[in-house]
């Protein structure tokens, strides 16, 4: 008996996801959605068909074999665009909107941060901050990071 939760996992010539269910059923089109995307992304993973229900549950996406979870999280990647932000270079007021110069693991980008409520802090110094544009910029550890970007950062928080 085999411990995957569905028969085979593929991309097909248009390159959509198809699963192969245990009874054998083809579905096209296949999305995976993390049920915890920030607080635990390895665990609780939905793989969800066009019509939005639920077709299999991945308990933990490191469990799966190789090709399985490897074509998950390329699925994953280009479905979650959250750059890391790595350093503050610069704001132009302290006062919001303001618009804040940032390096991230995708490069420099100027975003503009609406409200202080767009920087949501997720616990053990990780914070989640929203730019106007609805792109979502995450900070692991903001204790991390270098003394000028701590400092602009906290006139924020």
């Amino acid at each position: 008996m085999s411990t995957l939760p569905f028969k085979d996992l593929q991309l097909d010539a248009f390159g959509r996801l198809v699963l192969t269910d245990l009874d054998g059923g083809e579905h096209v089109g296949v999305t995976p959605v993390r049920a915890h995307p920030i607080s635990a992304p390895d665990e609780g993973l939905s793989l969800v068909g066009t019509h939005g229900h639920e077709l299999a549950w991945v308990p933990r996406l490191a469990a799966l074999p190789e090709g399985p979870r490897t074509l998950l999280q390329a699925e994953l990647a280009q479905r979650e665009f959250h750059p890391t932000l790595l350093r503050l270079l610069a704001v132009n007021t302290f006062a919001t909107p303001s618009t804040w110069t940032v390096e991230t693991d995708r490069g420099q980008v100027e975003l503009v941060l609406k409200s202080e409520e767009d920087i949501r802090r997720l616990g053990e110094g990780r914070l989640m901050i929203t730019s106007s544009h609805g792109v979502q910029y995450q900070v692991p550890d903001r204790w991390a990071l270098d003394k000028h970007s701590r400092r602009l950062l906290e006139r924020f928080l």
